[in-house]
């Protein structure tokens, strides 16, 4: 089995409440608050621009020609692709780019990015892999198990073709890769990358329920 296969098996049960989460099978049946889903753009948004800058860094943490091309090509991806979605769905709430990027991020949000760039800079190469691996796998396989609920067309289907595409399968996978490799060359490092990887996947978990709740500082 691989490494990245190992930590799925770990994080199983996480998974699991990911895909059953009300956000989740409710974005599935077109049935989700539009209130829920603006702030997740709002939050998701906020914390693409952290998630990007993780690959960046591992980037220039890496050591080989191929990780640091892959590194830095997702980072591309995620600022140039992925985000692209967020800003189309936020033009139709007539929110601005200038104001997605004044959004304050919410307490799950400023947790789970404050521990990705900690990871990233006080973190191995091993552990970076594992942290950012949780987001790319689970938001693939939420995507398919949403592809799955979903029954006729309505206004979140491009979020689903978006997480179920060919492209972003492509991304995902560099990931996978990068992961292996990791496991492979620091096996030392495992226990290290186990517990980063389920420290993402429960943030991730706990994501979702920030946006369901819309969760915003109490004080």
């Amino acid at each position: 089995m691989s490494f990245s296969d190992q930590l799925l098996d770990d994080g199983a049960e996480i998974w699991a409440a990911q895909k059953a989460h009300p956000f989740v099978t409710e974005l599935a049946a077109g049935s989700l608050d539009k209130s829920a889903f603006r702030h997740w753009i709002e939050q998701d948004y906020r914390y693409l621009l952290d998630y990007a800058r993780l690959f960046a860094i591992a980037g220039a943490k890496a050591r080989d020609e191929q990780t640091m091309t892959d590194l830095l090509s997702i980072a591309h991806s995620t600022l140039d692709n992925e985000m692209d979605l967020h800003r189309e769905f936020a033009a139709e709430y007539g929110i601005s780019r200038p104001e997605l990027e004044q959004v304050e991020k919410s307490p799950t949000c400023e947790a789970y990015t404050s521990f990705l760039l900690r990871t990233a800079y006080e973190g191995s190469i091993a552990e970076i892999s594992a942290a950012l691996y949780p987001c790319g796998q689970g938001f693939l396989d939420i995507g398919e198990r949403a592809a799955e609920l979903a029954e006729d067309e309505h206004q979140y289907t491009p979020w689903i073709e978006t997480y179920t595409s060919e492209e972003f399968r492509n991304v995902v996978e560099l990931m996978r890769d990068f992961v292996d490799r990791c496991g492979d060359r620091y096996p030392g490092e495992h226990e290290k990358m186990r517990d980063a990887f389920l420290t993402s996947a429960r943030f991730e978990y706990q994501f979702w329920e920030m946006a369901y709740t819309q969760e915003q500082w109490e004080v």
